[in-house]
């Protein structure tokens, strides 16, 4: 276990998610992408320059590999999507398979008594819910925390400024670390003018004494935190960095020194650094190999907090589960499970013309266990090698496969 932490990973999170343990993580914190069609870039001279990302999404971004898995395990979530893609758009249906599939990966890696904080703004925090909701379940819905700030509106404006990101929180099961001491703010001046007041000063006091506490109260689920200015001394210029004081107040609130924090999109890697700064040891991933040079700047300008450090493209590989050989027994019952059809081209074979395929290589996260073993006749599996299945498909009959999985979402 320790191998996977204090380790920024750059790779498609998805094939990271894959590799890492179940039950390992004490909290998650995630701002992805929005899908706001915007091209997001790092302005040149700041220490994120060169970073970019497209916030733009199509049926190319979705890993076709993994929509089997999304199918078998949430019917259900398949045919809301789907109907996001009439509601909405096509694009949209793109978007929710994408998270889909990574938060599906996101649950299974946190701990029973974890919390998720999924980060986003209007234009698909709705759909997103409902996402949540299939996976983690309605009931361990903890809160919708709306984090509002301040900037100056837009000449001739026709509409009310939109000043606030929402950030939803989740726990994996019943019990979850809550430690609301570690985050009270200051009381309201009207709060202070009532202390030591009786009765009808407040009903929540039930009649008794306005007593408050010297530490200050619990934060409501609105949160009055400054965006970075672009002078800010732990700014680095990535296009949707956010600031520490908002990842303090989440690591603080629902984990303890020496929990793992995992980001799987961790841009310009602050929750990393926050997660140091506050004696926690974390996991990061991003796609964007930048991402490794400002964590490296931003934990070196924090005296003593660059240590125990890695950074690898490697895929992970799970040791938590029982590793199968591929032996005639496990044949036997992938035959009978497959009704003698092959994966890839889906003719009848005889056994002995069959042979055992990773389903998501083990270069991509995939590991040597039963749920990821599929039998192909010897044609399909040359064809595919150590790809994974969507080259396949594609290679085979890409238009039949294609529109089969677009059908399903929407497309």
């Amino acid at each position: 276990m320790e191998n996977f932490i204090n380790t920024l990973y750059t790779e498609d999170n998805l094939f990271i998610l894959t590799g890492l343990n179940s039950n390992l993580v004490d909290l998650i914190y995630l701002d992805p992408p929005f899908n706001s069609k915007r091209i997001y870039s790092a302005p040149i001279g700041s220490k994120a320059a060169g970073s970019s990302f497209k916030d733009m999404w199509t049926w190319e971004d979705v890993n076709v590999a993994y929509l089997n898995t999304l199918a078998k395990k949430y019917p259900a979530l398949t045919k809301y999507i789907a109907s996001i893609g009439v509601i909405h758009s096509k694009a949209m249906a793109a978007y929710l398979t994408y998270m889909a599939q990574r938060i599906i990966e996101m649950h299974r890696v946190l701990k029973d008594t974890g919390s998720l904080y999924l980060h986003c703004d209007p234009t698909a925090s709705h759909y997103l819910k409902v996402v949540l909701d299939e996976i983690f379940g309605k009931k361990n819905f903890r809160n919708e925390i709306i984090w509002c700030y301040k900037r100056p509106s837009a000449p001739k404006q026709r509409q009310l400024p939109r000043l606030h990101d929402v950030i939803f929180w989740y726990s994996k099961g019943e019990q979850w670390t809550f430690n609301g001491d570690t985050i009270r703010v200051p009381y309201a001046q009207s709060s202070l003018d009532r202390a030591g007041y009786a009765a009808n000063a407040s009903k929540m006091t039930d009649g008794g004494v306005v007593e408050l506490k010297e530490d200050g109260k619990l934060p409501e689920d609105w949160w009055d935190i400054p965006m970075l200015k672009g002078n800010s001394k732990e700014a680095t210029g990535y296009p949707t960095q956010k600031p520490l004081a908002l990842l303090h107040r989440i690591i603080k609130a629902s984990s303890n020194e020496g929990d793992i924090v995992f980001d799987p999109f961790c841009g310009c890697a602050t929750t990393c650094v926050a997660a140091q700064q506050l004696g926690r040891k974390w996991i990061g991933i991003d796609i964007e190999k930048q991402a490794v040079s400002i964590l490296i700047e931003r934990l070196s300008d924090d005296a003593g907090l660059f240590k125990n450090f890695v950074n690898t493209t490697l895929v992970p590989q799970r040791t938590d589960i029982q590793i199968i050989e591929p032996i005639k027994s496990v044949k036997e019952r992938l035959y009978k499970e497959q009704n003698g059809l092959c994966s890839g081209c889906k003719r009848q074979f005889e056994m002995r013309n069959m042979e055992i395929d990773h389903i998501i290589p083990k270069s991509k996260g995939g590991g040597s266990y039963y749920e990821n073993y599929q039998l192909l006749c010897g044609a399909c599996n040359k064809k595919k090698s150590d790809k994974p299945m969507e080259y396949l498909r594609a290679y085979i009959d890409s238009e039949e496969e294609f529109s089969k999985n677009k059908i399903i979402f929407g497309e």
